[in-house]
């Protein structure tokens, strides 16, 4: 709040959370038009860069639409409540390049590269169990698969293959059907109460810093 009683401007986003004026460091989901084709994440770190301009090394994972429309809904739903609760407007998938912030964009390659080679029946306990785990423990295991696994040609190897056994063959938590969404407004709407979810990986989170409901990793 500024003296006078104004309020700081609006700040401007596009996609799911990305400030370009904020943070050149981001990802971009490219969402074919064609079913036949795959669904492309690249990881930007120029602003002026986007999509398939990217240079191949910068392709983080590539889908099939069988297998990412077994994720969409659920990462959309995932980054727009955190969106909302920071007062960001939230983002939709749509064909074409769609900028991803950079904590959010860790989130769904960990997801995308659990499901890469798994098998389509298993997406639902990959989601369920990506759930279960803290931001700071989804964007500690980007970070560790990355450093060795991270272009999308290391596939089913390393850290890359570990992640997909943790995260579709080890759950953390009870594997049920996916609520509604009148079912997820009630919930939102309880006393938020400490969780005794369970963790696949305790003790491997990144040190939590002021940044609006982990979006950013740090203020502007």
């Amino acid at each position: 709040m500024r003296n006078g009683g104004a309020t700081e401007p609006k700040l401007m986003t596009v996609g799911f959370g990305h400030a370009e004026d904020r943070e050149a460091h981001h990802f971009v989901v490219v969402v074919p038009r064609s079913p036949q084709d795959e669904v492309m994440v690249y990881e930007v770190f120029s602003q002026d860069l986007v999509g398939p301009a990217l240079d191949a090394a910068n392709l983080r994972v590539r889908l099939d639409m069988d297998r990412w429309l077994k994720i969409a809904d659920a990462l959309e739903e995932e980054f727009n409540r955190r969106l909302r609760s920071a007062g960001i407007k939230p983002g939709r998938w749509r064909a074409g390049p769609v900028p991803i912030a950079r904590l959010l964009g860790k989130e769904l390659v960990l997801l995308a590269w659990a499901i890469e080679d798994a098998d389509p029946s298993l997406a639902h306990a990959a989601v369920q169990n990506w759930r279960g785990l803290a931001p700071e423990e989804r964007w500690w295991l980007y970070t560790m698969t990355a450093a060795q696994t991270g272009h999308h040609a290391k596939r089913n190897v390393g850290w890359r293959k570990a992640v997909r056994f943790a995260l579709t063959e080890n759950p953390t938590a009870l594997v049920t059907t996916m609520p509604t969404t009148a079912e997820r407004r009630a919930r939102s709407r309880l006393p938020k109460v400490e969780s005794n979810q369970g963790s696949l990986f305790k003790g491997a989170s990144e040190e939590r810093a002021a940044y609006a409901s982990g979006i950013w990793e740090g203020p502007a």
